[in-house]
């Protein structure tokens, strides 16, 4: 028998209406966004269901935003009655959704994850507003000549690879100079580029102000073992305990996102379902281009979870 893994988007997949129809359609969920708004002292629920969607897309909105979101799909998804054979044996997170996987695995509270992604999505505001920067992602190269396009675009800016996405999708991040060297680069190079809506530079030495930030608020909080396997973004290794996923958290800021060897490894060891719960369907379609022998499913609306409004 196979193994089923939850996957958990994370920053990108934010986008006016999401949650909405399954608010509407589960108590459950509601009373999520509720829970949400209480915590955070203002309407969530509101800015992710009608925008407006240039704030809901700033970074110290959209990162709890996602997180909410998707823990009420989650949650959801339990009140419809609907269940996995097998129960999902492990989960992973894309970058901001490394919480919600470590939320769901036990290791923070509802109220410690929420605290922890808004002020992780403040600091990474703060870090991309002191220096004017980027991320862009790149296709059509190979990992090798990706490192030589920053090399090359860099010109002693920072300029680095973020996120190994899927085979043939890199996310480099730098200053706006070295970004906009590296668009007319890669061009030149034969690959395609494109420059991302976000705020700064992530995952790269630009936000090392806000990895420390969030050091000093991973502390505050109390982190326990998971329940179930959880992969860790920077090693594409599981979790093993508080003090690893604190320290994990905290280089996730500046150190890439290693997503494909995180599914590889999970596929590795005999996952062979892989469930995506939340806003969007990002995940579900970077795991066709790693390995479509898998079942990938994606849960993200109320149609998906196959509800009767109530």
């Amino acid at each position: 028998m196979g193994r089923t893994a939850v996957m958990f988007p994370g920053q990108g997949a934010q986008s006016v209406g999401m949650g909405r129809d399954v608010a509407e359609a589960f108590p459950a969920a509601r009373r999520t966004f509720a829970e949400a708004n209480d915590l955070l002292g203002f309407d969530l629920a509101s800015l992710c269901f009608d925008g407006p969607a240039e704030r809901l897309e700033a970074t110290d909105v959209c990162q709890p935003a996602i997180f909410v979101v998707s823990v009420a799909v989650w949650r959801a998804l339990e009140a419809s009655g609907q269940t996995f054979d097998p129960a999902p044996g492990a989960a992973a997170g894309l970058s901001l959704g490394e919480y919600t996987a470590l939320w769901l695995a036990g290791s923070l509270t509802f109220s410690d994850a929420l605290t922890l992604v808004r002020e992780r999505g403040s600091l990474m505001q703060s870090a991309a507003e002191r220096v004017g920067s980027g991320m862009v992602s790149v296709t059509g190269l190979s990992v090798q000549e990706v490192e030589s396009l920053c090399l090359d675009a860099g010109g002693g800016d920072v300029l680095s690879i973020a996120n190994f996405n899927c085979p043939g999708q890199i996310v480099i991040s730098g200053t706006i100079e070295s970004c906009n060297r590296a668009l007319a680069l890669c061009e030149q190079r034969g690959g395609r580029a494109t420059a991302l809506r976000v705020a700064g530079g992530f995952h790269s030495k630009l936000m090392e102000p806000a990895a420390e930030g969030l050091r000093a608020a991973l502390a505050r909080v109390k982190v326990s073992g998971p329940r179930i396997p959880v992969v860790s973004n920077v090693t594409a290794d599981y979790h093993r305990g508080p003090e690893s996923i604190r320290q994990t958290l905290h280089e996730q800021l500046v150190r890439p996102v290693r997503w494909q060897a995180s599914m590889e490894r999970l596929i590795a060891e005999g996952f062979d379902r892989f469930v995506e719960v939340g806003p969007g369907r990002v995940l579900t379609g970077m795991m066709r281009r790693i390995n479509r022998a898998v079942r990938a499913e994606n849960y993200s609306s109320a149609e998906a979870l196959g509800c009767v409004r109530t």
